[in-house]
Formats: structure tokens, C-alpha cells, sequence
């Protein structure tokens, strides 16, 4: 498990605080719990990398192989 940190309000705190108390949990069950719940509402994000999401984009072109830093392919490239 990774470790985040962060800075909160006071009266946040008191109410994070509150809540583990009355559940019995840590502090941090209640945020990652409720960090959870809001990534998986939030719709609009989309697991995986660009490489993930592009995956069967991967080499589906032919071309040469140095085509970034051959300066042969950058002649007159600009112009």
C-alpha cells in the first residue's frame, strides 16, 4: 500500500476524526474508503496509460524504424 499526505482544515479534521471514532476505523479507512466511493462515481476517468488506451494503435503503421532521429527524415523538415 502506497502512503499519501495531506493538509487538512481543522474543522475537517474534527469531522474526519468523528466519524472514524463512531465507525471504530482509522482516519485513513474513512478516506480511502471515501476516496473509493468518488473514483468509482466519477465517470469521467478512465483507467490505464495513453500505451493502455492506444494499445491496438501500436505499430499499425509501416515506416522506418529511425524515422525520429535520423537526419535523414528531417531534411527540409520546417520549410
Amino acid at each position: 500500500m502506497r502512503t499519501v499526505s495531506l493538509k487538512l482544515p481543522e474543522s475537517l479534521d474534527e469531522r474526519l476524526a468523528a466519524i472514524a471514532a463512531k465507525r471504530g476505523a482509522s482516519k485513513s479507512a474513512v478516506v480511502r474508503e471515501a476516496l473509493e466511493k468518488y473514483v468509482q462515481n466519477d465517470k469521467s476517468i478512465r483507467p490505464g496509460s495513453c500505451l493502455t488506451l492506444a494499445g491496438e494503435l501500436v505499430g499499425c503503421v509501416a515506416g522506418p524504424a529511425d524515422l525520429s532521429f535520423h537526419k535523414k527524415h528531417m531534411k527540409a523538415f520546417g520549410q
